[in-house]
């Protein structure tokens, strides 16, 4: 009676060592797994750290060119004011010879008429 016993004990014995085997590479599987989370977790901080100082320099670039740029425009506004001013300040004057010089030419060549008329 005790071999039948025996027999079933054995067979029993090798039926969850073989049901374990899998469950033990199963486990296996499992810490790879997380070796491998950990490690692209890792990559993952790595890179966005990364990312965060690219970005932080894009950022104070564009500070840089935002205040070449307000620069620029208010040496446009004053090119235009100079230019208003310059063009009032010389225009003028100009105008006002022109005219004077139109009025003088006119009246020397009235009086160079009448001083024919007179001959």
């Amino acid at each position: 009676m005790n071999i039948p016993a025996l027999i079933a004990a054995i067979a029993f014995a090798l039926l969850v060592f073989f049901l374990a085997l899998p469950l033990y590479k199963l486990g296996k599987v499992f810490d790879e797994l997380r070796i491998t989370i950990e490690k692209i977790s890792e990559n993952a901080n790595q890179t966005l750290a990364e990312t965060t100082k690219t970005v932080q320099g894009a950022n104070a670039q564009l500070d840089k060119v935002d205040a070449i740029t307000t620069s620029t425009a208010q040496i446009a506004q004053d090119v235009s004011a100079l230019s208003t001013l310059m063009s009032s300040t010389v225009a003028t004057p100009f105008i006002k010879i022109s005219a004077f010089s139109q009025a003088a030419r006119k009246m020397l060549a009235g009086k160079k008429e009448d001083n024919e008329n007179v001959d």
